[in-house]
């Protein structure tokens, strides 16, 4: 499954986890990617969505 939206372009981000000692571990934070059928052109079509797009209401889905 790809890692980012098909709509907006959302990616994966790079952060840190910083412990106690402040140590820094490396951390990725992944989009909430969800795989719908969306209606485009007229017909159904499986695309990788971010939850926020589906809130937005850029995507339509298939009935």
């Amino acid at each position: 499954m790809a890692k980012h939206c098909e709509v907006c372009g959302k990616t994966a981000l790079k952060s840190s986890q910083l412990t106690f000692s402040h140590k820094q571990i490396p951390n990725r934070q992944n989009p909430n990617l969800q795989t719908i059928k969306v209606n485009v052109n007229g017909q159904a079509k499986k695309m990788t969505v971010c939850t926020s797009c589906l809130k937005a209401g850029k995507v339509q889905k298939a009935v």
